[in-house]
């Protein structure tokens, strides 16, 4: 049956249940959908907009899972369903349908599982399925039946398609290349495996695993003892393992960007998580690759080429939605988001050499979207074990939905080239809260003392089929198909094993180590399903043991076959770019077209969405100075909470050079990754960076293949002469668009990732000159002319240029480079910023633009070039420092051999003036914000987009610290007993640990309390006096922020009486931050004395917001927070929910804390009062929106005032204060 529900948003609630449902569950159903009613109609007549019927939406998944937990049985399914006001009303149909009428049809899906089917003729099949297999392969597998002497099943020929796709196998980069008629020595493969052959520096595992692991550090786990119970938190040494991974999710975040670049991080998010016996994500990157945005009418150099009409998404659209994608997975999955780049391109080109009226036509119309990320192992960890006979095969995590089927194969085909039925089975379904559980649970074993996984793969392309067959490839494997999760009945036995469904990690563990992950995933609420067993057999079958049928029985050396190797025969085609036409007396209006480039313009559009700041290990993220402005070089984040050591990493890229020239092009992207992870200092200097290659290329279309190989092995040659590795990588090499009669070829494209082992993470120099500081100075890393072939100029110029520059001297980089460490570790630099898109007067602006009456006094006259425009503009890698005291830079230099030039100085006026020219720094931020307000109009409501322009540059930061404030960390009588605290956690949040560990640090012993530990009974929190209800996005923030949760303490006894009893002590203390400030309200805890209660609702942009801002706190009776009295302080904010909205005046409230200003973006959510903190009666119990668990250090401050060296910030007294009341109480 169907029940429908309406709150007063007037959303429809479709609820399908098994049978009739109670009037105690109506009740409870009434309150879950925040005081709506059921209607007593089995039909509603009108028009609505809802989800597709065949795709469960994860929304559903978390609603009906917070029913269950509230004690509501015999739901199936629960969508949301909105009044479309007429025919016209916009929706986006790649994921929703329009309905006529809302009947009990709806969820009906007219499907009947399909047969096992066996396949006469493969070819065929081949082609009705668009499995993209090759003349080679399809004779391979016609022998391969001959010889088992029986036809091949669907399943099969599908499997095969997917396990020896170019996406899983990479049969170019190991394929053989013919270019101009010779035979290239080695693969491409190999060339990137000889620099790690040359240079294996500190690598540990490489090219085996889902990620590289080079030797990090000794550091501390902070984590409970056990993981299958509530537990005290402990402190452990360990020797690490640092990951670096990026990935690609190009297609399906083309053809609907939203789940596409969701899952495109939630995927490398699960790579970060299997390596060796696990590892776990620390922080991840994001770059974002489109054809022009269109955003506004004149922006001439949009013009050159006429637009498409686009046959999925707009590239605005897919600016907006894909990079919302990736934040909310980010976001909810706990991952802060930290460095990043985005970049926008289309070009035609006319060849007169050619003769060819044809143009070609250059353009990201296939999108890129990279998602990559740093994270950590344990090094007795990270080499897997090889899986023994008996040995389980277990998933952890969500079920079989009918996605991406053919994913791997399709991302291997030109977009547009398949019929958009296949292509529409690509769309993703994103559930990063199901992740979280799953990830939770690997954690809980990765910190054991003892960890009993024996491998771990991710699911991802390929589904159980490449997952499962790459976990017993060298041993064999029975799977129960009748065990395999199914969230959608409709499936067929193909479809159950080879649909790309996410969230899901499969893992060999022994027999009897079973019990313990089956006890920590129920704790986790992370389902678990034993599917299968290893064998010895080396066969790879999939067996229903209810019907005996085998959709799949293959001996593994038939499955991964003797694929075929692939030949690329090619030329090398010189297309004659021609030379770049400009005049000097046009660079007012040159500049101001730059710095509206999306790859030049403020990221502010991005990097305020997307949170930068949980698990409190934040060091350095993209935004900086008084103003916040994202400008920072790289990102950096401490290993532990000792906040000494950690991992940088940066991104570079230039394809627009590589047009022009594939090898330096290629030498300059591996430059920029260096040149902006110079500014944190590395282990070993250079020789302690690793890379990530990332390759995306339009294979097989003429010339390109020639380019690739060129491109490959300049990477190669350049990595092993500045003797670094590049022990990961990817490839997605079918980047081109194809229209009815038209196709678009992106450029090749290499994106570097570098990563490496930060030794000191309080070190990192930002992009913003201080105006005491010594002189600003020059150094071309690049040891080139200035030439402006590739750059941003010539892109506005609707030119790509003639001559791009390259890297000439990797001796002289490597030098520069370690010099420029020595003279950071020595504080001897006190700002500096690589020079990359948009160039060197680019470079110097944005030096300028992070603090208020900023600027510099400039003289070119010491560069030998004397054509302003090219050495303004030109983009040869190089670098911007200010000194701290001159003689000892300049003599450092001098020494070391390092050629520079000086500059000028800082100056307090706002203008940047050399000479010709004055340009006033106000101005020019704003043209370069404009780009940024433009895209932020698409995505935040309610004007907050004008209000944000109109504010960013008025809302410098200001502190007041108190005045009895030390800068010590307290220090804790061993011999006295620490009082017990516990945070609680549901599942969805992520927040728990750096809240322990602000309470730990002040002294508290503190217990990790899952709500399955209360609703079970295993826990009643009587041995605890202090509660801090986390942070995070508990069951997804499906259905109201914290509701779920809420729900969970409401409607279950045990939980119910542990809370209440704890409210009813009075020895007791309790802090919600973020959604625990959002359940503390939920649950009316602050003011229990009012009959109408203060709610916690949307934020006012309808967005995520996520700033470093500032608060001040009011002279308050908060037991925490009243010693801070009337200071002032930095602090990070991430909620989408986090508007206080309070019915009564201010007068009947407690308010501790206000946003430093009352307008936005510094108050992020338009609260009453500007409230950021509140508390109740007593002062015990306090609730806030804003972290001060995540700015419990100076480096966790996107911006601390200077010159101080403080072991903790004021906000830790806090937890300090609530430990000496305990002790006195």
């Amino acid at each position: 049956m169907i029940h429908f529900f309406e709150n007063q948003s007037k959303t429809i609630f479709a609820v399908q249940t098994q049978s009739e449902i109670s009037t105690e569950d109506i009740s409870k159903l009434n309150w879950l959908f925040a005081d709506a009613t059921k209607i007593e109609e089995s039909v509603l007549t009108d028009f609505f907009v809802g989800p597709r019927a065949t795709m469960i939406t994860p929304w559903s998944t978390n609603a009906v899972e917070i029913t269950q937990n509230m004690g509501i049985s015999g739901i199936i399914r629960i969508e949301e369903f909105h009044k479309a006001t007429d025919e016209t009303f916009d929706f986006d149909p790649m994921l929703s349908q329009k309905y006529t009428e809302l009947n009990q049809d709806i969820f009906t899906i007219h499907i009947q599982p399909e047969a096992i089917l066996n396949i006469n003729d493969i070819a065929a099949y081949n082609k009705s399925e668009g499995l993209s297999l090759s003349a080679e392969e399809v004779e391979y597998l016609d022998n391969l039946a001959t010889k088992l002497g029986r036809k091949l099943t669907d399943s099969e020929i599908f499997a095969f398609s997917q396990a020896n796709s170019e996406h899983c196998r990479h049969k170019i980069f190991n394929g053989t290349f013919v270019i101009d008629g010779v035979e290239k020595e080695t693969s491409l493969f190999k060339l990137i495996k000889k620099t790690s052959q040359e240079n294996p520096n500190d690598i540990v595992s490489a090219y085996k695993d889902n990620v590289a692991f080079v030797k990090g550090p000794r550091v501390q786990q902070f984590a409970p003892k056990t993981a299958d119970k509530a537990d005290f938190y402990e402190i452990k040494e360990f020797d690490s393992v640092i990951s670096l991974k990026a990935e690609t999710h190009n297609f399906p975040t083309t053809v609907e960007p939203f789940n596409g670049a969701a899952t495109g991080s939630g995927g490398e998010i699960r790579d970060r998580l299997a390596g060796g016996q696990g590892s776990l994500p620390m922080a991840g990157t994001a770059v974002y690759m489109t054809s022009y945005s269109r955003l506004e009418e004149n922006r001439p150099w949009e013009d050159a080429v006429a637009e498409r009409k686009w046959l999925y998404q707009t590239p605005i659209d897919i600016l907006i939605k894909a990079s919302n994608g990736a934040s909310d997975f980010g976001n909810k999955f706990g991952q802060p988001l930290i460095t990043g780049s985005v970049l926008t391109f289309e070009h035609e080109h006319f060849d007169a050499s050619t003769g060819s009226a044809q143009a070609r036509k250059l353009g990201y119309d296939k999108v890129i979207m990279q998602a990559g990320g740093i994270g950590y192992g344990k090094l007795d960890q990270a080499i897997k074990h090889k899986p023994q006979e008996g040995d389980k095969i277990v998933i952890l995590g969500g079920e079989n939905y009918r996605i991406g089927m053919g994913g791997a194969a399709v991302s291997s085909a030109d977009t547009g080239a398949m019929s958009s039925g296949i292509e529409l089975n690509a769309v993703q379904r994103s559930n990063p809260e199901m992740q979280k559980r799953a990830a939770n649970a690997i954690r809980g074993l990765v910190e054991s003392n003892h960890n009993p996984i024996v491998s771990i793969h991710d699911h991802g392309a390929g589904g159980h089929l490449n997952c499962l067959s790459e976990l017993v490839e060298e041993t064999g494997g029975l799977i129960d198909l009748d065990k395999l999760p199914v969230g959608d009945p409709t499936l067929s036995a193909k479809e159950i094993i080879g649909n790309e469904s996410q969230e899901r990690m499969g893992l060999v563990i022994g027999k009897k180590d079973i019990d313990l992950l089956q006890k920590i995933a129920d704790r986790e609420r992370s389902p678990m399903y034993q599917v299968g067993d290893v064998t010895a057999d080396h066969r790879f079958t999939f067996e229903s043991k209810t019907t005996g049928l085998k959709p799949m029985d293959y001996a593994l050396e038939d499955f991964f076959g003797s694929s075929p190797k692939t030949v690329m025969t090619d030329k090398t085609i010189n297309y004659n770019y021609p030379a770049l036409e400009y005049s000097v007396k046009n660079i007012s209006t040159y500049l101001e077209q730059v710095l509206q480039l999306e790859a030049v313009a403020c990221k502010d559009w991005l990097t305020n969405k997307v949170d930068r700041c949980v698990g409190g290990k934040v060091a350095k993220q993209q935004c900086t100075g008084p103003l916040q402005l994202p400008l920072n070089n790289c990102g950096v984040v401490a290993l532990d909470y000792t906040g000494k050591e950690g991992i940088a990493t940066s991104i570079g890229h230039s394809p627009i050079a590589s047009l022009i020239d594939p090898v330096a092009g290629t030498r300059t992207a591996i430059a920029e990754s260096l040149s902006n992870i110079v500014w944190a200092p590395i282990k070993d200097g250079l020789k302690g960076i690793s890379l990530s290659a990332n390759w995306m290329w339009a294979c097989k279309n003429e010339g390109e293949d020639a380019r690739l190989y060129a491109a490959v092995e300049a990477c190669s040659d350049f990595a092993i002469e500045l003797g670094i590795n590049i022990p990961t990588g990817k490839d997605s090499l079918s980047m081109k668009q194809k229209y009815p009669n038209d196709e678009v070829i992106a450029p090749g494209t290499v994106i570097i990732s570098a990563g490496g082992n930060c030794i000191d993470i309080r070190k990192v120099v930002e992009p913003v000159l201080q105006k005491d500081g010594g002189s600003i100075y020059y150094i071309n890393l690049s040891q080139d002319d200035f030439k402006l072939g590739g750059s941003s100029l010539a892109q506005t110029l609707n030119s790509i240029g003639n001559e791009a520059p390259t890297i000439k001297d990797a001796a002289f980089f490597k030098n520069a480079f370690n010099t420029l460490q020595e003279l950071i570790l020595d504080n001897q630099i006190l700002a500096g910023h690589d020079i990359g898109s948009g160039g060197l007067i680019t470079t110097l602006l944005e030096m300028c633009f992070a603090d208020v009456d900023l600027g510099a006094k400039i003289d070119f006259s010491v560069f030998e070039e004397k054509d302003i425009i090219k050495y303004l503009f030109s983009e040869n890698i190089a670098v911007v420092f200010q000194a701290k005291e001159d003689a000892t830079v300049e003599n450092v230099l001098n020494t070391k051999g390092v050629s520079f030039y000086k500059l000028g100085t800082a100056t307090s006026n706002g203008i940047l003036d050399f000479g010709p020219c004055q340009l006033d720094i106000a101005k020019y931020r704003d043209i370069w914000f404009k780009t940024s307000f433009l895209l932020d109009q698409k995505q935040a409501k309610n004007g907050t987009a004008q209000a944000r322009f109109d504010n960013y540059k008025n809302q410098a930061l200001n502190y007041t610290f108190p005045t009895h404030f030390t800068g010590k960390a307290p220090v804790i009588d061993a011999s006295k007993p620490r009082p017990k605290a516990a945070i609680i956690r549901e599942k969805g949040s992520n927040s728990e640990r750096e809240m322990a560990n602000a309470m730990y640090l002040a002294g508290f012993d503190v217990k990790d309390v899952h709500m399955t530990d209360l609703i079970s009974g295993r826990e009643n929190l009587e041995d605890i006096q202090f509660i801090g209800a986390v942070g995070g996005f508990s069951n997804s923030d499906v259905l109201g922020s914290a509701k779920g949760w809420a729900g969970a303490f409401l409607y279950n006894e045990k939980a119910k009486t542990a809370l209440d009893n704890f409210f009813k002590r009075e020895d007791t203390l309790s802090v919600g931050i973020c959604n625990g400030c959002q359940l503390l309200m939920e649950l009316e805890k602050i003011n229990p004395e009012h009959e109408v209660h203060g709610k916690m609702l949307h934020n006012d942009s309808h967005k995520h917001e996520s700033i470093f801002t500032s608060v001040t706190i009011q002279e308050n009776k908060s037991v925490m927070l009243s010693t801070l009295a009337g200071s002032t302080l930095g602090v990070w904010v991430s909620h989408g929910e986090g508007k206080f909205n309070l019915p009564m005046g201010e007068e009947n409230y407690n308010i501790v804390g206000k946003y430093g200003y009352e307008s936005y973006p510094a108050n992020p959510n338009g609260s009453d009062f500007n409230t950021a903190m509140l508390c109740d009666t007593t002062g015990r119990h306090l609730v806030m929106m804003p972290h001060i668990e995540r700015s419990t250090f100076q480096w966790n401050w996107a911006h601390y005032p200077k010159d101080r060296n403080d072991e903790v910030t004021p906000w830790h007294e806090a937890f300090v204060n609530a430990r000496l009341w305990i002790e006195k109480h």
